[in-house]
């Protein structure tokens, strides 16, 4: 194959205007973030948290819509988007359970708890359960080792962690799922 007979692939840019993308909740509240910073695009990682927050993940046109607010490379922000783990590029479950799984926490039992979590969802880790409440993660570090094993779902930790007190916490986010869905109809 010489590079004469190479067909050149044409990359397709993708722009998407902030202001028919992102509401105006969400523009306002980046727009004062970045007030509080020296350069605009330092308010990156907080513009896809508020992003996040209202839509549950960052889908490609949220990251394109973000990085035309903030005036920045749409490559710069994807590196801020898959550098934090607390940063969803996929969809995720109504509740994104993080199990620690650092050294203090596989020796407290964090293969037994892993173990239990993946049976009772019916899940493996980077999976959503079927229903689409839970998405089990694992993570490096919670903070909690003088407590482990140790999870966090949303912004709740729990220690100290068994597989009854995991079961009563699982049974309490599905009935508080449930009371919501039955508000809804």
């Amino acid at each position: 194959m010489t590079l004469a007979s190479l067909k050149y692939q044409q990359i397709k840019a993708v722009n998407i205007d902030h202001r028919s993308y992102l509401s105006a909740e969400e523009i306002s509240e980046i727009e004062h973030e970045t007030t509080l910073l020296e350069y605009r695009e330092a308010a990156g990682i907080e513009a896809l948290k508020i992003v996040q927050k209202n839509r549950g993940w960052i889908s490609d046109d949220s990251l394109y819509a973000i990085a035309d607010l903030l005036q920045m490379p749409v490559s710069q922000l994807e590196g801020v988007a898959t550098f934090y783990n607390l940063i969803y590029r996929q969809p995720v479950g109504t509740y994104v359970i993080h199990l620690c799984d650092s050294i203090s926490c596989y020796l407290t039992g964090f293969e037994s708890i892993a173990d239990y979590l993946q049976q009772e969802l019916g899940i493996g880790f980077g999976q959503t359960s079927a229903d689409g409440l839970f998405t089990l993660l694992t993570n490096a570090c919670l903070g909690g080792c003088d407590k482990a094993p140790v999870m966090m779902i949303g912004e709740n930790h729990y220690q100290s962690l068994t597989t009854d007190s995991i079961k009563a916490i699982l049974a309490e986010l599905k009935a508080k799922a449930n009371g919501s869905k039955e508000g809804e109809q």
